[in-house]
């Protein structure tokens, strides 16, 4: 065992939980490691609504404290990331056969005002018939509202914190499975096993944080052997991808009959991302596929609000994630809480805290307040920090993206605009560590198609842990959208070919 295999913190999961945990840790000077039996973000993190958002229909489960939180974390998230995080306005179709008007304007008064909003615009009522947002509504709803939350590339924010632990000199392996972990000596001792190689690495830490999402009772139980009162609901969420149907930059927010709410949101440019679904879930985690049944159940959903049908031959794309919700006893998956609950077993000296539930947009007061719980243990650790300070990428000028955007144009006047607003939106200030000393496109390699160059592809092997194709094309960016199956196939060829060269 290496000395800087002494550490004083390893967290197990690199979701955006682990990944944030991480990242506040290491950055108050405590000694970090965080394993991943996947890639990053492979899980959950990747398959979320990609929102940061507050939870407007948590206020019907009277949860204003978690709305409230959510809130005001959505302003810091967005000043923390402006490039992989923005404003987005959400339209709300009024159907006076669910919720009545007048709760749908109370609870979005309260969603104005509860979390002190700053920078994004309030509430406003439309007349569908008359206001352009209404143009893709069936004429029978006549009423709408329009209000603010957030959009988020999820699995890059899950990414760019463990960059940040990483440069303040966390060790982050991924697709290294924490295989035993037992308390010894007032402290753990840590075993991981690479699944690619194989290779084996031992680790000594004061204190072990089980972030693993739908995994993180399993880590109770068969890693650490320790138990735990606690448990999750696994409720799983589906999505599907349609090319989008409607003009305009905003997003659209329908109730449904069975009262849940469809976000129908624009993706990548052409595309809309409609979900979810919520569904409780007893199978593997790693098996979740969106079933026909959901996706007829979302198809519906829009085509009850909307003048253009969807039929199933429109789906380009499904994915489905499980969500390890704090299990509060409520029946309905709907209902279940989307807060987090620590449980901390200080057994034989050697904490473990255990981190259940949780939201994207809460993964940084998550963080923040799991590592105060700790203070205990580490009482010279540094103070939060993380409020202030931007992601990798984040630090640009009063969060302002757009004035950003029209100064990397002019830095690139040889790119073409939407390879531009790509590598902005990505890697935000750090686009030119991606472009590196290319002054053409001929600079960038190998074109494999849309907007994936062979200079962004070696950019993430070698700064953000993409060991396969997938993790570039599906988690680290979104080019398979946009690349035809040939195209990836041809990606995937050179992918393994340099990846071999590499790790030889």
């Amino acid at each position: 065992m290496t000395e800087s295999d002494n550490l004083d913190l390893f967290v197990i999961g690199g979701g955006i939980n682990g990944a944030g945990i991480a990242r506040d840790a290491a950055g108050r000077g405590l000694k970090v490691a965080l394993c991943e039996k996947d890639d990053l973000a492979e899980g959950t993190s990747s398959r979320s609504g990609k929102l940061v958002h507050g939870g407007l229909r948590y206020l019907e489960y009277y949860e204003f404290r978690l709305v409230r939180e959510a809130l005001i974390e959505r302003e810091v998230l967005l000043n923390a990331a402006p490039h992989i995080i923005w404003p987005m306005r959400f339209v709300l179709p009024h159907s006076p056969q669910d919720r009545p008007a007048w709760l749908v304007r109370l609870g979005l008064f309260l969603y104005d005002h509860l979390g002190g909003r700053r920078k994004l615009p309030g509430t406003r009522t439309l007349n569908l018939l008359r206001d352009p947002e209404g143009t893709p509504i069936l004429d029978q709803y006549t009423r709408g509202f329009e209000y603010s939350d957030c959009w988020v590339d999820d699995a890059r924010l899950v990414v760019l914190n463990a960059l940040a632990a990483a440069e303040k000199g966390a060790i982050v392996l991924t697709r290294s499975p924490a295989i035993s972990a037992r308390r010894e000596n007032g402290g753990w001792t840590i075993v991981t096993k690479n699944s690619v190689t194989g290779d084996t690495r031992t680790f000594r830490a004061k204190c072990l944080v089980n972030c693993a999402g739908p995994w993180v009772t399993d880590v109770i139980n068969r890693v650490a052997g320790s138990n735990s009162s606690r448990n999750v609901r696994l409720v799983k969420g589906s999505h599907i991808i349609v090319p989008k149907f409607w003009a305009g930059a905003n997003a659209y927010l329908v109730q449904n009959d069975d009262k849940r709410v469809i976000f129908i949101n624009p993706y990548e440019g052409d595309k809309a991302l409609i979900g979810t679904t919520d569904i409780a879930y007893e199978g593997r985690a790693e098996d979740v596929s969106a079933e026909e049944r959901e996706i007829d159940y979302l198809l519906k959903a829009v085509n009850r609000y909307f003048k253009e049908k969807l039929r199933r031959s429109d789906v380009l794309h499904s994915f489905s994630g499980v969500r390890p919700l704090f299990d509060d006893g409520k029946g309905n998956p709907s209902a279940v809480t989307r807060d987090y609950v620590f449980d901390l077993d200080e057994t034989g000296g050697a904490p473990l805290l255990n981190v259940f539930g949780g939201k994207i947009t809460t993964f940084r007061e998550l963080a923040e307040r799991g590592i105060q719980r700790l203070k205990h243990i580490f009482p010279n650790m540094g103070h939060d920090w993380t409020e202030k300070t931007p992601l990798p990428g984040g630090d640009i000028a009063n969060a302002d993206y757009e004035t950003f955007a029209n100064g990397l144009r002019d830095t690139y006047p040889w790119m073409p605009r939407k390879l531009v607003h790509h590598y902005g939106r990505l890697y935000g200030s750090r686009t030119r560590n991606v472009v590196s000393t290319a002054t053409n496109l001929e600079g960038l390699g190998r074109h494999f198609g849309g907007q994936l160059y062979e200079a962004e592809a070696r950019y993430l092997i070698a700064t953000e842990w993409a060991e396969t194709a997938d993790d570039v094309l599906y988690r680290r960016t979104k080019h398979y959208i946009h690349l035809t199956d040939a195209e990836r196939k041809a990606f995937a060829e050179w992918f393994a070919s340099v990846h071999r060269v590499a790790a030889a």
